[in-house]
């Protein structure tokens, strides 16, 4: 069996038991990663960028090693093959997780419990939820099931496609650690830089497939164009930009504007202004325009790999 099939229905398994199981409540193989990095932090870190690069080199470019070393060990096998291919994406896409909290938070705004959908949203994003009121709650929301269509699961589809498990493991690991010390706090500033400049560069295609994907599968797709066309570039994230504002005119709504992330406060330009502001239930629009970009990602990812690499 090729390459590409061995890609094509190891990730499709995946995907379906990310759709059955979702992620471990224990043992998950990312935060077992992610132990792992905080322990090489412990080490390393010094205040300076030569360090953090190193950090990032380190850990990073040992899930990419892990991964070549897997995947070599099975080649003989088909099956063994694509059964490690279907637990890799398994383990390293997150969008059943992602659903179930964003609905989780929508079931508690379409109750009135304001309170409990506050409690609920650290849980998704890294919100002030006190600053938020229920419409607020709800745009975090859409917000951060946009962006994590691409974080949690196209970007590793995408890499999966273009470096096999390698780059399943690879792309994981460079999200994981941006999570962890990629952000502008007085520890990370100097030490995330790299972190979270890898991740800028490894996300880049998969942003852009997100957004391209949420144009047929919206239900506005002129919108999803008109929007990413003249609003991508005004978000202050180069990955974010694009997806935010392609769903942000795929479901005819407004994103962006003022957030409050750690007491600090921000403004961003408004996404899709012609848009009208976020309720309740866009909350599972956004998942279900989520849902389809995945599944028409797969498609997209395993046919790519299989016209590079033959059947």
């Amino acid at each position: 069996m090729g390459a590409g099939r061995v890609f094509a229905y190891g990730a499709a398994a995946g995907l379906i038991g990310d759709l059955l199981l979702g992620d471990p409540r224990r043992g998950h193989p990312v935060a077992a990663f992610g132990r792992a990095a905080a322990a090489v932090e412990r080490v390393l870190w010094r205040d300076h960028r030569g360090w953090g690069a190193l950090h990032a080199g380190v850990c990073a470019g040992g899930a990419v090693a892990l991964g070549a070393v897997a995947e070599r060990a099975v080649r003989s096998s088909p099956v063994a093959s694509v059964a490690l291919t279907a637990a890799a994406t398994w383990a390293v896409v997150g969008g059943t997780s992602l659903a179930r909290e964003a609905r989780a938070i929508g079931r508690a705004l379409e109750a009135g419990d304001v309170e409990a959908a506050r409690a609920r949203l650290p849980h998704l994003c890294g919100r002030d939820p006190q600053a938020l009121d229920a419409d607020g709650i709800a745009r975090a929301v859409v917000e951060s099931v946009a962006e994590n269509t691409s974080d949690a699961v196209v970007g590793a589809l995408v890499w999966g496609a273009v470096g096999g498990l390698p780059g399943l493991l690879g792309f994981r690991a460079v999200n994981t650690l941006d999570a962890m010390v990629g952000h502008k706090s007085a520890r990370y500033r100097r030490y995330g830089w790299a972190s979270a400049r890898l991740d800028d560069l490894a996300g880049w295609p998969g942003a852009r497939l997100t957004a391209v994907l949420a144009v047929p599968a919206g239900p506005d797709p002129r919108g999803a164009v008109r929007a990413w066309r003249a609003d991508a570039a005004k978000h202050p994230s180069p990955n974010a930009g694009p997806v935010e504002a392609s769903f942000a005119g795929a479901l005819g709504v407004r994103l962006g504007g003022t957030l409050s992330y750690g007491g600090r406060v921000e403004h961003r330009p408004v996404l899709n202004s012609g848009g009208r502001a976020v309720v309740r239930r866009d909350v599972e629009r956004a998942v279900r325009l989520s849902r389809r970009v995945t599944w028409l990602a797969l498609g997209v990812c395993a046919g790519a790999r299989l016209l590079k690499r033959g059947k």
